[in-house]
């Protein structure tokens, strides 16, 4: 596929999550929301490594990591403390960090590097689970990815769309009129439960590897994509 035609494509379906009303303006997000639906994707194929491959602890989940920490604390000896400690410290980590990066430059602009950084951070997981490393460090690696995404999710802002927490979209869906919102909220619902269905599916019968290099591919995706569209962008702001 051409990259005009990618581009066209992403577009569209863009806007079947966020139809333009009648003589109202186009939403402000371009190719942002499917871009971020494959970031949802992402978080339930490592969410699905964290917790069937490692020592079933969440990477990007962290509401998940505090309950289980405190089971583990409790005594439930299927549950590790250090796991999940490892995993809230480097995701908060990782999200301020890219907090600080962000400070001075645009959200639009920070989130193709921040992705790609996150991309580098998986791989180096994959890299780690495949030479036979310690689950902990394939864990920090994955957390800390994780909290670079959240905090430039949560930066550009797009509504119904945050990758990760769920609890709020589905109360929304359920209690909100039906409307254009409730479809964003469904898809990204499908979304991450796809995500954790292949990422559950190929840790458990292929091994936790396939499932990391599946979401090193797509973030690889998303962050040349989100390069692409810049750099159109730019360039249409430049010849106007």
């Amino acid at each position: 596929m051409k990259p005009t035609a990618r581009r066209g494509t992403l577009r569209s379906l863009a806007a079947r999550l966020f139809p333009t009303e009648p003589g109202g303006a186009p939403h402000p997000y371009g190719v942002l929301p499917p871009l971020l639906i494959v970031l949802t994707f992402v978080s339930g194929l490592v969410d699905a490594v964290g917790f069937l491959g490692l020592d079933h602890v969440f990477v990007a989940n962290m509401t998940g990591n505090v309950v289980f920490l405190g089971f583990a604390l409790a005594g439930d000896r299927e549950l590790s403390v250090a796991a999940s400690l490892l995993a809230l410290a480097a995701f908060a980590v990782g999200a301020a960090v890219a907090g600080r990066l962000r400070r001075g430059a645009s959200a639009a602009r920070m989130f193709e590097p921040l992705v790609a950084a996150q991309a580098i951070l998986v791989a180096g997981a994959l890299a780690l689970a495949a030479g036979g490393a310690g689950r902990l460090a394939v864990v920090v690696l994955l957390a800390l990815g994780m909290g670079l995404q959240n905090a430039v999710v949560h930066r550009v802002g797009v509504p119904d769309l945050t990758t990760t927490v769920l609890t709020r979209t589905l109360t929304a869906l359920a209690a909100d009129p039906w409307g254009p919102a409730a479809v964003r909220r469904i898809v990204s619902v499908a979304a991450l439960l796809l995500g954790a269905l292949a990422g559950g599916a190929l840790t458990l019968h292929h091994g936790a590897r396939w499932a990391l290099a599946a979401a090193v591919a797509l973030l690889v995706w998303v962050a040349f994509t989100a390069y692409r569209e810049g750099a159109a962008r730019r360039g249409r702001s430049d010849r106007s």
